[in-house]
């Protein structure tokens, strides 16, 4: 064989080539995991455990690849960091939340969805939580290569479910509870879209409908950045920071309040300072908010490290204390440090090795964002789980951010849709053919306030009206008036498959760890 005909092969390999490092370096941190729980000697090493520590790195994995993409998928999006920098920063502060702030108790069955006292004292408190854990790391995977962002919390809710009911029927399940996780597919991504919305429709009014954008950032920007700072602050103050100290939600909004006015404070000069030479505007302006976006990717990704590791570990350190105690069930189980190093390394390999497909998905693939939009967004889920957790309303991080992302691409939608009827308007209210009319007046509305454009609809109306001229309303002008313009800029396709992929996650996974659980049940009968 010809040298050039092996080069060609060695080109056409490539892509494969990079698959099968990932999957490599995956392969090797779970047979790593396996050694160091069989070796690690404390005491004898059961071979369950083994096996659900295998699983437990594989879980991690996935919500690293999954998961965490909400957190920093809308800054990379808008190119306030680039990929390899946001992998770092989301890989260093997902490993901090997890070890220095995750959880240091779990109850053994996760989030009281099922009757553990329905359970007999024969190991199957050991199967159904291994089988829940596998097949919520299943569903996971499946849905990163299909490109959709899923919650990890009714991943393995679905799947503890699942396994329940095959272990002791339907009368084990807590319906009540999974109604409210059932209500959080509409909650989550409603209130995250609307928040997200109404902080964007914010910043168009108040800065970029403005004549004089500069003058309004350095008013508005600060304030922005404060409301922000005080947002996050509370948020890892209640949600973050839980296990090394307890604090109400009143003390936290006022810590947070005082931390949100010394950044203020510091931001304003700042402010003034990087607007002094500026040349495009709206370019000028969304520049202000990429240091805000950088801080909250890295919050955003130590609170998820510290809420959500449990989703990972949980089960595994469920299997841990069974397996300890004989197989019994206990009524809380410890989280063992090794456990918990296993889902934050877990974490930050998965999100290194397969995060950037549903990064690139949420920040870029259903809707164009720039700096102020994801701005809109990580405000949005700050804020919503402060509000829902307060309301004791049960929310998907996932759902939150998501449905930021949709809410700001459907504003986009109709902001855009709005300024093309007035534009139909004019057109319509004046005489066909009078271009220069309809030029000179297109002028004037365009350097007006949004207050102005209204004023001048209005009187452009009235003179309409008052004057009963049809040529102001020919046919072909009153058929543009009456089409509905839309110019689509979220992306439908993405909006179906996230959607139904979020419909079916709990049935999906809760049907795979039903079937596992058979399965491992089978093979342990005599």
């Amino acid at each position: 064989m010809e040298f050039k005909h092996l080069n060609h092969i060695e080109q056409a390999t490539k892509p494969g080539q990079s698959e099968l490092f990932r999957f490599g370096i995956a392969l090797m941190f779970i047979v790593g995991v396996m050694l160091y729980t069989a070796f690690r000697g404390e005491g004898q090493t059961s071979l369950v455990l083994v096996v659900a520590a295998m699983i437990g790195g594989y879980m991690a994995m996935n919500i690293g690849a999954n998961d965490v993409a909400n957190n920093v998928g809308p800054a990379v999006g808008s190119k306030a960091l680039t990929l390899a920098g946001a992998l770092v920063i989301a890989a260093i502060f997902e490993a901090a939340g997890a070890l220095i702030a995750g959880g240091d108790v779990v109850e053994t069955i996760r989030s009281g969805i099922i009757d553990q006292s329905r359970l007999s004292q024969d190991g199957s408190f050991v199967w159904l939580m291994m089988s829940a854990l596998l097949a919520g790391a299943l569903w996971l995977n499946i849905a990163t290569a299909m490109g959709a962002p899923v919650s990890t919390t009714h991943s393995i809710v679905g799947a503890v479910l699942g396994a329940g009911i095959a272990a002791s029927g339907w009368d084990i399940a807590n319906w009540s509870k999974m109604g409210a996780i059932a209500a959080s597919w509409v909650i989550s991504p409603v209130m995250g879209g609307l928040i997200a919305a109404g902080f964007l429709y914010l910043i168009k009014r108040s800065i970029t409908y403005q004549q004089d954008m500069i003058a309004a950032a350095r008013t508005m920007v600060p304030l922005l950045v404060a409301a922000m700072a005080w947002a996050f602050s509370t948020y890892l103050l209640l949600k973050g920071v839980s296990k090394i100290w307890k604090v109400d939600f009143l003390s936290a909004s006022l810590m947070g309040l005082g931390i949100a006015v010394l950044i203020y404070l510091l931001v304003r000069p700042l402010t003034r300072r990087k607007t002094l030479d500026s040349g495009h505007q709206k370019q000028s302006v969304n520049q202000l908010f990429t240091t805000p976006l950088i801080f909250a990717a890295a919050l955003l990704s130590f609170a998820h490290g510290a809420n959500d590791v449990a989703n990972a570990v949980g089960p595994l350190a469920a299997i841990a204390d069974a397996v300890s105690h004989g197989g019994e069930i206990g009524g809380k189980a410890a989280i063992p440090v090794w456990v918990m190093v296993v889902g934050a390394l877990g974490i930050a390999i998965g999100l290194a090795l397969f995060g950037p497909k549903l990064i690139r998905t949420v920040g870029s693939e259903i809707t164009e964002l720039d700096q102020m939009r994801a701005f809109c967004i990580a405000m949005a889920a700050a804020i919503t789980v402060i509000v829902a957790s307060q309301l004791g309303l049960p929310v998907s991080s996932t759902h939150i951010a998501v449905g930021g992302v949709f809410g700001v691409g459907f504003l986009r939608e109709y902001l855009k849709s709005n300024y093309a009827r007035m534009v139909e308007e004019i057109k319509a209210h004046h005489a066909e053919g009078d271009q220069a009319a309809i030029d000179a007046f297109m002028v004037k509305f365009k350097a007006a306030s949004i207050d102005e454009k209204g004023q001048m609809l209005e009187e452009l109306k009235r003179q309409a009206k008052e004057a009963m001229d049809p040529a102001h309303f020919s046919k072909l002008e009153r058929k543009n008036l009456r089409r509905i313009y839309k110019q689509e800029l979220v992306k439908r396709s993405h909006l179906y498959r996230i959607a139904a992929a979020w419909v079916i996650t709990v049935p999906a996974s809760g049907m795979m760890a039903a079937l596992i659980y058979f399965m491992i049940r089978g093979m342990m009968l005599p």
